[in-house]
This record gives C-alpha cells, sequence and structure tokens, in this order.
C-alpha cells in the first residue's frame, strides 16, 4: 500500500530538504531491568541508551531463551563498519548540530515487556503506548517535569493520562522500578559490550558509564 494512503501522513513526508526531528526512540525487549520509559538528559546519555540496547532471546533459534542480545540503535545487523565508528558519528551529530543552530532531538529509551512476579505482562501495551507517546511530546513541549531516575527521566505515575484504563500506581512502579542489584549485573554486561567494540570505543560512552556508577553506588 502506498504511504500516501495513510490518512495521518504529514504533507512533507518526502521533502528533499528534510523534516525537523523531535525525538528519537529506541527500545528492546527486556522482562526486567529496563524501565517502560526514560529520556536521556542529554544527547551523550542518550546515545549510550541506544548502544547499550538489547532484547531477551525468545526461541530455541537464537539459543538460550532469557539471554540478553545487544542490538545497538536496532542496527547490528545493517550497520557496515566498525559499531563503535558508528557510535562515534551519532555523538559528533551534536557539535554539528549546534553549529547549525538546531534544536537536537530528543532521546527516549522505551520497554513496553517487563514482567511480574508470575511472568505475566504487566503493561498492556499496543494502543496504551499512546499514553506513554502522550508523555513525551509533553516533556518535549515543556508540559511535563518528570522525575530523574539512575538512568535518565522518568514520568511520574501523575503524568500520564489513565483515562479509560485501570492502571494502579503499584502497576506503574512494577513496570518503572530500578533495582539497584539489576542494574550492577546490567552494567556488567554493558562492560561485556565494551569489551567487543573497544577498538575506537568512544571515551564519551565509558565516562556515562562511570557515571551511572556512581549514582548506583550513592
Amino acid at each position: 500500500m502506498a504511504a500516501t494512503n495513510n490518512p495521518a501522513l504529514d504533507p512533507a513526508w518526502d521533502d528533499p530538504a528534510g523534516v525537523p526531528i523531535d525525538a528519537f526512540i529506541f527500545g528492546g525487549r527486556r522482562s526486567t531491568t529496563v524501565p517502560l520509559v526514560t529520556e536521556a538528559r542529554n544527547w551523550t546519555e542518550g546515545v549510550y541508551m541506544a548502544a547499550t540496547m538489547g532484547s531477551e532471546t525468545t526461541a530455541a533459534a537464537f539459543g538460550a531463551q532469557g539471554v540478553v542480545r545487544r542490538d545497538p540503535f536496532a542496527m547490528l545487523p545493517f550497520c557496515g563498519y566498525n559499531m563503535s565508528d558508528y557510535f562515534q558519528h551519532w555523538l559528533d551529530m551534536e557539535p554539528r548540530l549546534k553549529g547549525q543552530g538546531a534544536t537536537l532531538p530528543r532521546i527516549f529509551c522505551v520497554n513496553w515487556f517487563r514482567k511480574d512476579a508470575d511472568g505475566k505482562f504487566v503493561w498492556p501495551g499496543y494502543g496504551e503506548n499512546m499514553r506513554v507517546l502522550k508523555w513525551m511530546i509533553d516533556r518535549i513541549e515543556g508540559k511535563a517535569q518528570g522525575e530523574q531516575t539512575l538512568f535518565g527521566v522518568a514520568p511520574a505515575y501523575g503524568e500520564l493520562n489513565w483515562d479509560g484504563l485501570a492502571f494502579s500506581a503499584e502497576q506503574f512502579r512494577t513496570v518503572t522500578s530500578i533495582d539497584t542489584a539489576a542494574w550492577t549485573e546490567e552494567l556488567k554486561l554493558h562492560d561485556e559490550l565494551f569489551k567487543q567494540l573497544e577498538h575506537h570505543l568512544p571515551r564519551a560512552l565509558l565516562e556515562t558509564k562511570a557515571g551511572i556508577e556512581k549514582r548506583l553506588a550513592a
């Protein structure tokens, strides 16, 4: 079906001059650890979020189930050069855009797949994801304050529109909580990824990781 059949298509969708980008959204499939949504505090933290993104394997074809498979920027199968150089190119975009007087897009990380103690998905997903997207727009437009966390800025329960959905504050904590022990192990996995990509790995990412470790230990 042609894209032009989409009634929500922006009139400038194929403008050769490009269009403004307000945000990038990256997401993996994690049953624990990674919150429902976080916004990077700055461009480098956003690059770190995307660079360390991963999903848990779900089928025997991919080996043991539940193992986190890293897929930086969801680009691992498609990037034809050193991923560390790819990270650096993203980092280099910040001074380039600022030099042009452009507004940097926000960077968000999402995870719709957190599970409870019984192994059931907590977030209903599908159309309800629009509630999270609305919070992102509110952040971009300065209408939501958010809360500082170990890993970016997260929404307060009252900042999401819950009309028509019975989703308690306790359920919300289940999908947004950051467990110290789990993140200690998560950062060890980041170490493994960076060891694989140490050739040309940007120092800024190691410094960002050190900042997370410092907040974790506080």
